[in-house]
């Protein structure tokens, strides 16, 4: 599904994925509501949304979708970064977020990217993002060397560094379904739904320089 208030934009949209075999745009909105409304009869695999919506933000429309629909996966599409917004963004359980000057291809793959249930940051935001949270102050008291296994930390840091499930594995001599287990742990273990809150997550209380 596609959710942007401008027609052009999601006539655009709608042209680039459904020539893509495997894609299918089932559905379109074009505000907050619409985008839940439509979620609920639609039944998309994935969302592209907008941030900005005319009666809300697209934020707000994540989260009442996944809340409804956790199973769904949504990609958050922006015109320029911005920080507060990506953290609350991965906080309401997106995928994470795409810059709208993004080529064609580029978006065809972060799509695929997260269809297959990894997550996703655009380069420019992952910087910003993380040197940001770092900033931040600690939420909690857990330091992430009692949570977890000194193996999982490992995977969960590579998550962080934006690494895929199988160059994780190539870096640790694990298989991908090995490396799949240990972060499926570390998920659990966190209480986070993702691998874009796993890495915010790794930002705010990961080993101290």
């Amino acid at each position: 599904m596609i959710v942007d208030d401008h027609e052009v934009v999601r006539l655009g949209l709608k042209g680039l994925l459904n020539r893509n075999p495997g894609f299918t745009v089932v559905a379109e909105a074009g505000s907050v509501q619409e985008a839940v409304e439509q979620a609920a009869l639609a039944k998309p695999d994935l969302v592209i949304m907008d941030v900005r919506l005319p009666d809300g933000s697209g934020v707000e429309a994540c989260r009442r979708i996944l809340e409804k629909h956790p199973e769904m996966k949504v990609i958050m599409l922006t015109s320029f970064p911005d920080d507060d917004v990506v953290i609350e963004a991965i906080l309401a359980g997106a995928s994470g977020f795409v810059l709208k000057e993004i080529k064609g291809n580029s978006l065809v793959e972060a799509v695929e990217k997260v269809a297959r249930g990894q997550s996703l940051l655009d380069p420019t935001i992952t910087g910003n993002v993380l040197q940001y949270m770092k900033k931040r102050e600690d939420g909690g008291s857990e330091r992430l060397e009692d949570l977890l296994t000194s193996r999982e930390l490992k995977v969960l840091s590579l998550v962080a560094e934006g690494k895929t499930n199988r160059e994780i594995g190539d870096e640790l001599y694990l298989s991908e379904r090995t490396v799949r287990n240990h972060l499926s742990r570390v998920l659990h273990k966190l209480n986070v739904s993702n691998r874009a809150q796993a890495a915010a997550f790794y930002a705010t209380r990961g080993k101290k320089k």
